[in-house]
């Protein structure tokens, strides 16, 4: 099978190569999804995981992208739940190898049904942004009705999603980021827009639950923004400051099928929708992910026209 594969965590995403590789087998509680589309995160290229394995052994030369649409092609032995021929998307194992290539091996527990009314395209986009989201506002912020969420980098892939959710759950919105983000982040929901190049942060004033996605220096002056009893989340890493009166909270992703049906459900009638910049063919993925100018919204490989 075609698959991207990466050898040199020095070289980023300059190191991408489209070889051939064998297909993946099933395991014990496995699935094999023929990919239809695929997602990938920048990041990953500096998480230990896409390199080596739960025992710190080498695993590279290592397939990256672990957001998925596609369709059951086997079953592992004791697999339940899903069946050979279902659509799937899902969030797959951070030490395994992942979906950008035309088949991946992946535990069903990680994989939910993906409704025929839904694109694969825009089924790949959804489980890191969507789960990122629903976690960080619903179980680790504690978000409540009626309360104001600062949401930084409200444009992007993570940070719409927060503002969508958010906003629908009925949280006054504060979103941040460049100043060319503006009117996006306003169209996703956000009632308020921060330019974080031009603006001062500390104007916004107090707010219950501080979304942050940037690390640094603004991720220790929005701690300051925590009311009391608030709480700031972050995806960036653990943080350096902690509100006065508050909790501050790091966390990674985890797959979660109930919680996927229910983003789905969500982009299925018109409540959320996802932020796809570029869309380009497994053959021309590296050029895609090494773009000459900064590219909008997520780019999503399209396994299989």
């Amino acid at each position: 099978m075609k698959a991207i594969v990466v050898t040199d965590q020095a070289a980023g995403m300059a190191g991408m190569t489209l070889v051939e590789r064998p297909e993946p087998e099933a395991a014990l509680n496995d699935v094999v999804v023929q990919v239809h589309a695929s997602g990938f995160t920048p990041g990953e290229l500096a998480w230990p995981s896409t390199w080596t394995d739960r025992l710190g052994r080498d695993r590279t030369p290592s397939i990256p992208g672990h957001e998925l649409a596609g369709v059951v092609s086997a079953l592992g032995y004791g697999t339940t739940g899903l069946s050979v021929g279902q659509r799937v998307f899902g969030l797959t194992d951070w030490n395994r190898d992942g979906t950008l290539a035309e088949y991946v091996a992946v535990e069903a527990r990680n994989l939910a049904p993906l409704p025929g009314d839904v694109d694969f395209t825009v089924g790949a986009s959804l489980p890191i942004s969507g789960l990122t989201a629903w976690q960080g506002l619903f179980m680790h912020g504690r978000f409540q009705a009626g309360q104001s969420v600062l949401v930084h980098g409200a444009a992007g892939g993570v940070g719409s999603m927060v503002t969508q959710l958010a906003k629908e759950a009925g949280a006054y919105v504060i979103g941040t980021g460049r100043a060319a983000d503006r009117q996006t982040a306003l169209d996703f929901g956000a009632q308020e827009f921060a330019d974080l190049d031009n603006d001062t942060l500390e104007d916004v004033g107090g707010v219950d639950l501080v979304f942050d996605v940037i690390g640094g220096d603004i991720q220790k002056r929005s701690a300051g923004l925590v009311r009391a009893g608030g709480t700031l989340v972050t995806i960036a890493g653990p943080p350096e400051a902690q509100p006065a009166d508050g909790l501050a909270v790091d966390f990674v992703v985890e797959a979660d099928r109930a919680q996927l049906g229910e983003v789905v459900q969500r982009i299925r009638d018109g409540r959320l929708r996802t932020n796809i910049g570029t869309v380009a063919a497994l053959d021309d993925a590296v050029a895609a992910f090494n773009p000459t100018e900064r590219a909008k919204g997520k780019t999503i490989i399209r396994v299989r026209s």
